[in-house]
């Protein structure tokens, strides 16, 4: 299965979905899935930009409202996920995934689903300490403080995420698994990025919780954005069964002229499989059980421990997968029940001066909800402020400080479980429990990363250097070349044989540590007080001569577009990047 990953999207469905149709006409392939990893940007109107934590020079309609309106229809199944440009009352009305506009589908702030006998799951947001603990409290109109912390990831979809058992093929999210980038070519990653050489030597660079979940479910890959730089790893988790398992991971760039940001990969399926979009069996049973473990508000609530709890472990077991099945009759194909629920943009009639819009409960949420007996937090919320909701009620609804209504007293034996501290000696702001996190430093925001000249985002297809083959190479997990060919090969896409006729395959293959791709390289731009970021170490000569070494034939980059000397470059705000856990 030929599967497009895409980094940052934000809002530039038009612009993706020409760039995949091009490469689909040069190449000769039919790509069969899309994956975003984030800011996506699933703005319907002008009252959704203000739901978004991003400057307001940046909030801008783009593309999306087309394809929720229906003037247009994506031409590929396309999953997301979140991250930290998002319009978060969209997506928090779609906790559990659904649909955002036909045949785009949101995985919601953790999911995991299968697709052609592919299993791909995903997490959505970005890791801050200070709300990791917290319930799901945010609801719109959103402050100044919840716009931002609607999007940071929680520990109850890390502990979900951490009782899958089954093997995952693919794994998504916003940012990347904390010291993924020592698995990398990483000199030439703080070369690309000179302020992350801190965060790196530090190991703070990255989500730690995002760190567990790679070592814990062991994905074959794992797909990421957020750093705006495009970088591949290959992480050995030892042998299982006989067998190496290895996740092969790769970070995108976001969707802009000249860099790169769309990757191809050829993933093996089971032909048998069905090309529909289907539940999890596992997941499903996994949030039926945990049902009782959502809170929607700030108090701090720590997830089951067997040190401290009666149930701590909540794996999927076999009665619980039998009655999931049960519960959709052996029928887990995802319905295609988007509905629209709010008036689109109209570029004749513009609105201007537009304020936040009330919470509201997508049907999509409220069906799903109902049928596996769960809470839907927006509904939840809103019931226990008493605000009217139209669609169904979810089963679970908010009462003083439990936030939910205890049923029977099996319910009440779990509640009273989860609320005890899964670890008492490790006090939240500790020396020890600052060890085991990440202040994130490096959380991107459009007004922080590179300001580009407003016709960039305007280059038309054909002034974009695509013009070499889909080739991919992922590093071992020592950093080196596949050492088998054969095995490399497997995982790069068909080619024209017009493509490689001048140069032998194995010398058009990737020869350094990050995977190969068309990509739309950068044009000029500027960078103020870029000493800032310059390290105070240089490069050795031994590192410069390896590195080039390793450089790729048929680079297509901005000095092979015209592009030469060094480059200004201009950043504001730089102590935004500072080590800072209040830093958003």
């Amino acid at each position: 299965m030929k599967i497009a990953v895409e980094g940052c999207c934000h809002g530039e469905l038009e612009k993706i979905y020409a760039t995949i149709q091009h490469l689909e006409e040069k190449e000769g392939i039919k790509v069969d899935l899309l994956l975003c990893c984030g800011d996506f940007q699933a703005v319907r109107n002008e009252r959704d930009m203000e739901c978004m934590a991003v400057p307001k020079k940046f909030r801008t309609m783009n593309s999306f409202y087309k394809y929720y309106s229906g003037e247009k229809k994506a031409p590929i199944l396309t999953l997301f996920i979140g991250g930290n440009h998002e319009a978060s009352n969209y997506l928090g009305e779609l906790a559990y995934g659904g649909w955002v506009a036909p045949n785009i589908y949101y995985l919601g702030y953790a999911s995991v689903v299968n697709y052609g006998g592919i299993r791909i799951g995903g997490i959505s947001g970005i890791f801050k300490q200070r709300d990791f603990r917290k319930g799901h409290f945010e609801i719109p109109p959103y402050s100044q403080d919840t716009v931002r912390s609607a999007y940071h990831t929680r520990g109850l979809e890390v502990f979900r995420l951490k009782q899958i058992a089954q093997p995952i093929d693919i794994m998504m999210s916003h940012d990347w698994p904390r010291g993924i980038y020592h698995h990398g070519n990483t000199q030439r990653l703080l070369r690309e990025k000179t302020f992350f050489r801190d965060d790196v030597q530090s190991n703070t660079l990255g989500s730690p919780c995002n760190e567990e979940l790679l070592h814990h479910l062991k994905p074959a890959y794992w797909f990421a954005a957020h750093l705006h730089v495009k970088f591949a790893a290959a992480v050995s988790h030892g042998s299982e069964g006989g067998e190496e398992r290895t996740t092969k991971f790769l970070a995108l760039d976001k969707c802009l002229p000249r860099r790169k940001f769309l990757q191809v990969v050829d993933i093996p399926h089971k032909t048998d499989a069905p090309w529909e979009l289907t539940y999890d069996t596992e997941w499903l049973a996994i949030l039926q059980s945990t049902k009782l473990l959502l809170t929607t508000n700030d108090r701090i609530v720590h997830m089951p421990n067997k040190q401290y709890n009666n149930r701590w472990d909540y794996s999927a077991s076999l009665e619980e997968l039998s009655a999931v099945r049960e519960i959709f009759q052996d029928d887990l194909k995802i319905p295609l029940n988007f509905t629209k629920t709010v008036r689109e943009h109209d570029p004749a009639k513009p609105v201007r001066n537009t304020t936040q819009p009330q919470a509201a409960v997508n049907p999509q949420t409220t069906t799903f909800c109902s049928k596996l007996s769960i809470s839907d937090p927006f509904a939840t919320i809103m019931e226990s402020t008493g605000q009217s909701i139209l669609a169904t009620p979810s089963p679970l609804r908010t009462t003083g400080k439990r936030d939910v209504t205890i049923d029977t007293e099996e319910d009440s034996a779990i509640y009273d479980s989860f609320t005890v501290p899964f670890d008492t000696s490790i006090e939240e702001g500790s020396e020890e429990d600052t060890a085991n996190s990440s202040s994130n430093p490096a959380e991107i925001s459009l007004d922080d990363e590179e300001e580009e000249a407003e016709q960039v985002l305007r280059t038309s297809l054909r002034d974009r250097s695509v013009d070499r083959p889909l080739l991919i190479d992922f590093p071992t997990p020592g950093g080196r070349l596949e050492p088998n060919l054969e095995e490399t090969l497997r995982h790069k896409i068909s080619l024209d044989a017009e493509i490689v006729s001048s140069t032998p395959l194995k010398d058009s293959l990737v020869r350094d540590a990050t995977m190969q791709t068309p990509v739309l390289t950068m044009g000029k731009f500027k960078r103020r007080n870029l000493e800032i970021y310059s390290s105070q170490e240089e490069d050795s000569p031994a590192d410069e001569a390896k590195t080039d070494g390793l450089s790729s034939t048929g680079e297509s980059s901005s000095t092979e577009s015209g592009s030469s000397g060094s480059k200004k470059l201009k950043r504001r705000n730089q102590s935004m990047y500072a080590s800072n856990d209040d830093t958003e």
